[in-house]
């Protein structure tokens, strides 16, 4: 190979090896990706970090995301992570209506509430970080159905992001 044409194709390739690269993983210690191989949930991890999971229902024909937060955050001497779920895109704020609406469904959930984040609604659920494989598994499921059921009502069913 000619050395211009090697050099070319060293530039090519550098970005996507180093965008690559840069994809973070999962620590060997990392509690989160432990219990998700315990109870079996196939993962990846995006470029922030986070846990990345799909949740599907054949006879719905219907698919959710949900995120494990890939960083613990600490209060009071706890470590907690969150799972979340987007909802759908929102075109602007919420009004009066919209936003009671969602904050009377969060009083009668029993795990978490719904959040605003960028343009994205998020039903998001705060766990501490010594949760079991078990609890971990419980909220990731609650927090899909619950957007994807807020995703069809809002959005006729498409999909958030």
């Amino acid at each position: 190979m000619r050395p211009a044409l090697a050099t070319l194709l060293a530039l090519l390739c550098t970005p996507a090896l180093a965008q690559e690269a840069a994809m973070p993983a999962p620590q060997p210690d990392d509690p989160v990706a432990a219990r998700l191989a315990e109870r079996g949930i196939d993962y990846e991890i995006d470029r922030d970090g986070d846990y990345r999971v799909v949740y599907s229902w054949a006879r719905e024909e219907r698919s959710q995301l949900v995120f494990v937060s890939g960083r613990a955050e600490e209060i009071a001497g706890q470590r907690i992570r969150q799972v979340f779920s987007p909802a759908a895109r929102l075109t602007g704020d919420l009004d009066a209506a919209a936003a009671n609406g969602l904050l009377r469904d969060s009083q009668t959930r029993k795990l978490g509430a719904w959040e605003v984040s960028g343009d994205i609604l998020y039903y998001v659920i705060k766990l501490p970080e010594a949760s079991d494989a078990a609890l971990l598994e419980l909220a990731m499921s609650a927090a899909a159905e619950i957007a994807d059921d807020k995703e069809l009502e809002l959005t006729g069913g498409q999909d958030a992001l």
